[in-house]
């Protein structure tokens, strides 16, 4: 799927925000995808109407002590955004990852206000930065997580249908 992903990857507008913003470059995104395919949870997402290979997203980082998974390195072609295809699609990967994780991660750009504010649309909480660790360095990311048990019980996945997603 490399040809078809770069191709809806390939507008530097959806990369502009990202740390990454030359990812639209095919040298560049040959690293991503071959990222994706080594973690072994990386997805290809797809317009259902018309079959388009529109985006990506992937879990990784899973900690089996823990029950911990990280979702994320999620793009949209800019036809898709602003409207339910990413909430449909977290929705979906949490549903599933609900099924053996307690925790799902998400690691945002820190300059990424869209990838933002998406987070808080899901009900993902941010956590806070270890101040030790943010004086000895420049964060790139933010984190944000949700529980299983906020995600099920807490009405958090029935607000998120409710805004439009599945």
């Amino acid at each position: 799927d490399f040809a078809r992903l770069h191709a809806a990857a390939s507008d530097p507008l959806i990369w502009a925000l990202h740390p990454e913003p030359t990812r639209w470059q095919a040298e560049v995104f040959r690293r991503f995808f071959d990222s994706g395919l080594a973690c072994g949870g990386a997805l290809v997402v797809t317009d259902r109407a018309s079959g388009a290979v529109v985006g990506s997203s992937r879990y990784y980082r899973w900690t089996p002590a823990t029950r911990d998974i990280t979702i994320g390195y999620t793009f949209l072609a800019r036809s898709h955004w602003g409207g339910a295809a990413n909430r449909e699609m977290k929705t979906l990967m949490l549903d599933h990852a609900f099924g053996f994780a307690e925790r799902a991660w998400f690691e945002v750009g820190v300059h990424n206000a869209r990838s933002r504010r998406a987070m808080e649309k899901l009900g993902a909480e941010r956590v806070p930065e270890d101040p030790a660790a943010a004086a000895a360095s420049v964060p790139t990311q933010v984190a944000y997580v949700i529980a299983r048990a906020a995600w099920q019980a807490g009405g958090l996945r029935e607000a998120v249908v409710a805004q439009g997603g599945r």
